[in-house]
């Protein structure tokens, strides 16, 4: 969208929102609802690759950065009368605190112009959303960061992707919740400029850069108690794929403690001309979890069927239990099992302190060019603190390790990884 940075994203944000605020100053409600909140987050990121020296046809032995980021997000109210406007602006800038042209390329920051194996200096990305409102019915156009089972926007790093296009979002009917939407362009994480939009193709699962005229979405979300809710959606990305999603989410309150579980099917096809080649998946994943006090304890079960790997959209995350830090165990003819257990501190009279680790393995792989059954495993943990109170009350620090392995290092690289991130969410209207 932008050049790397520049005063220029600042001056047209603010002159386009002090615009759109001038425009409805009389209308309340516009002012009245509207909030304002930034987070700053600084991340440092370190991958060790675990398979050889840098000189190696499998690229650089290690890719460690630190970086600063903000992340500002306006979103308005809504004009008086039966059909109200409004408008929402996602601002985001980031900075480089420390990198090297031999450690670069971790997905923190850009490429720099003039050395592709350096790191820009700094990056800015703007996004504007236009949105009516008509009872419980809401259609916004522009720039959206959405959550959804097929469309699940990325935060891996230090900014997020954004998303361009249409979504309609409609909640007449008392626990039901419709969204239909139509994208075509994206924002890479680590990127200015927008790209058409186009099948995400990790481990060279299905052919690179290969983009569509759109993406289309529709879905239904009901809560059919408190204790028990699904979804369903479909979506297609212009002659590559067609995916249908359904899922339940439900929860058991015992005479001791808790029961939860979270169950997915994901089914996708090729579609039109086929343009990333052939699409033949299934994939099922459940979550079975027992809470009791401050302790948390999960298993989860994945499957993949068909000739092919699961396929997402680029810059976006796979709704799958078994998605992880590092990988997200939808290799074709994948099977893999997860244990997980979560902590609490605030149990043991500590708010705000929360750990958690996992284990998944995966097998049964049919990997590209090769008879042999591909395995791997990942093993992550996580320990958070926000700050309860005080001069810097809501800062949070999170401190993740990761450590992957696979039998086929053609595909999938070994790797030990740390995140250290350092966040403050404030609000300032």
């Amino acid at each position: 969208m932008f050049p790397p940075f520049s005063s220029a994203p600042g001056r047209r944000f603010t002159g386009l929102l002090f615009l759109c605020v001038g425009a409805h100053a009389q209308a309340a409600g516009f002012l009245e609802d509207s909030s304002a909140k930034v987070e700053a987050r600084t991340v440092y990121f370190n991958r060790d690759f675990r398979d050889g020296h840098s000189s190696s046809s499998q690229g650089a032995s290690k890719r460690e950065e630190t970086a600063q980021g903000f992340i500002l997000n306006v979103q308005s109210g809504y004009t008086q009368g039966p059909v109200g406007f409004g408008v929402d602006a996602l601002g985001m800038v980031g900075f480089k605190l420390d990198s090297s042209p031999a450690d670069s390329n971790s997905g923190l920051l850009p490429s720099s112009g003039h050395d592709p194996r350096g790191s820009a200096d700094q990056y800015a990305k703007l996004g504007l959303a236009g949105k009516v409102k008509v009872s419980d019915t809401v259609l916004r156009y522009g720039s959206m960061m959405p959550d959804m089972p097929l469309l699940k926007y990325n935060d891996g790093r230090l900014l997020p992707t954004m998303f361009h296009g249409a979504m309609l979002t409609s909640e007449e009917v008392r626990d039901l919740k419709f969204t239909l939407a139509r994208l075509n362009q994206y924002t890479a994480r680590d990127s200015t400029d927008r790209q058409d939009i186009r099948v995400h193709c990790k481990n060279k699962r299905y052919a690179c850069n290969i983009e569509a005229d759109h993406f289309d979405l529709a879905g239904l979300d009901y809560r059919f108690n408190d204790r028990l809710s699904g979804q369903y959606q479909v979506s297609r990305l212009e002659n590559i794929y067609r995916q249908q999603f359904l899922g339940l989410v439900a929860s058991q309150p015992l005479a001791v403690g808790s029961l939860s579980a979270d169950l997915r099917l994901i089914k996708s096809d090729d579609i039109g001309n086929a343009r990333a080649g052939e699409i033949d998946h299934r994939a099922f994943s459940g979550m079975l979890g027992y809470s009791l006090g401050g302790h948390k304890i999960s298993a989860g079960w994945q499957r993949m069927y068909g000739q092919s790997a699961m396929p997402y959209l680029d810059g976006s995350n796979p709704y799958l239990v078994n998605y992880a830090q590092v990988n997200d165990f939808a290799a074709a003819q994948e099977r893999s099992w997860q244990l997980r257990y979560d902590y609490d501190f605030k149990a043991l009279g500590v708010p705000g302190l929360t750990f958690f680790t996992r284990y998944i393995n995966g097998d049964h792989i049919k990997v590209p060019g090769s008879s042999a059954e591909g395995k791997e495993w990942e093993r992550d943990t996580e320990l958070k603190y926000q700050v309860q109170s005080g001069t810097f009350k809501d800062v949070s620090v999170r401190l993740r390790n990761s450590t992957y392995r696979s039998n086929y290092e053609k595909w999938a690289r070994d790797m030990d990884e740390t995140r250290v991130i350092v966040s403050y969410n404030f609000s300032i209207l």
